[in-house]
């Protein structure tokens, strides 16, 4: 039986310096076209790129006032996730990270005629179990535009670090499906600072366009911890109910975490290495939320309806390697669902359609 891939586990060189693999073999030839670009390429988040006068024309289009007073800047193509990585690692360095702010920036990203790959598309569907088809699953569209987000949470005075960040909850509404063939327009914002018993939560909201119209958006909840929090009401600890009658056991390796990194481009260490997962306080790798919320997703595939809300509430990691238990049932046009340690039924995901 082989060992669970232990080869696959970073050292901290690779922490520090990125992922150490191409995202797939699809996205080979367009990373080394990122790799290759000048060091000045890699650009503050807010789009002015370092330079007061925001006039990069490569980095930014158009700048203009959006809604809720939030300043918009359309960028000029998605931005490489393995710099803003690096970025957000080196920030937890002691003296080298700068100062967190006390609100969400008043910033709106956007980034227009966004393409898929198909060949990108068809390894996200297998590595999360949907069918390969011309029509993308409702969490494809969250990784496609995934780096904007990540380069907002990255940016100077983002009120949360991202290394470490613990991803709480998502919302997607889908409008109407999506071709293939068809170029989604993005942009993203955070909103809705608060406390948490553990430190503080926000919202990064997600929203794909296309031709002007809102065909899908995501909401992701997102939490920092901290040692001394705001407060906020304490959850109850009652004892948890047994869990519901299981319809799927599935064996998750840690292959998992290296894989959905890859065609996400989601390289938060504490998925994808045994060092990484220590440092930020778990004892072994854990499985990416969006990877189980596609995975559910993926199971209840042929009942989905044409447009839709799938909300889920990440409640204990999964961790890397470890066997899970999917539960659904009807209620009324929609389904609610959960992911549970087939071991000791332990919650992972709970969540519904709608």
């Amino acid at each position: 039986m082989a060992k669970d891939h232990e080869d696959d586990d970073l050292s901290l060189h690779d922490l520090i310096e990125g992922p150490t693999r191409d995202l797939t073999s699809a996205r080979a030839a367009a990373l080394a076209r990122i790799q290759a670009r000048p060091a000045s390429d890699d650009h503050e988040v807010d789009g002015t790129s370092g330079d007061p006068q925001g006039s990069q024309p490569h980095d930014q289009r158009g700048e203009r006032a959006g809604p809720e007073g939030r300043r918009r800047v359309k960028l000029e193509r998605l931005p490489a996730s393995g710099a803003l990585y690096r970025r957000a690692l080196l920030g937890v360095v002691p003296g080298v990270g700068g100062r967190r702010g006390e609100d969400v920036p008043g910033l709106e990203l956007a980034v227009g005629g966004v393409a898929v790959d198909q060949r990108h598309l068809a390894d996200y569907d297998r590595v999360c179990g949907f069918r390969l088809t011309d029509r993308l699953p409702a969490t494809y569209l969250h990784v496609l535009g995934f780096p904007l987000s990540l380069r907002l949470m990255t940016s100077p005075g983002f009120p949360i670090p991202l290394t470490g960040v613990v991803h709480v909850a998502n919302r997607i509404t889908v409008r109407r499906p999506v071709e293939v063939g068809e170029r989604v327009d993005f942009h993203t914002y955070a909103e809705n600072l608060r406390p948490h018993e553990r430190g503080r939560q926000l919202d990064v909201v997600l929203i794909g366009s296309i031709g002007g119209e809102e065909v899908w958006r995501g909401v992701s909840t997102y939490l920092g911890k901290e040692r001394a929090s705001g407060g906020g009401p304490r959850r109850d600890r009652d004892d948890r109910p047994a869990p519901p009658a299981f319809s799927a056991q599935w064996r998750v390796t840690p292959r998992v975490g290296t894989d959905y990194a890859r065609v996400s481009g989601d390289h938060n260490p504490i998925h994808t290495s045994k060092l990484g997962a220590r440092l930020f306080g778990f004892p072994r790798p854990i499985a990416h939320g969006m990877w189980s919320k596609a995975r559910c997703l993926a199971a209840l595939e042929p009942r989905l309806p044409e447009a839709y809300t799938v909300d889920v509430s990440f409640k204990l990691p999964v961790p890397l390697p470890s066997t899970v238990a999917f539960s659904a049932s009807a209620a009324g046009a929609g389904w609610d669902f959960a992911l549970h340690s087939a071991r000791d039924g332990r919650p992972h995901l709970t969540g519904s359609v709608r």
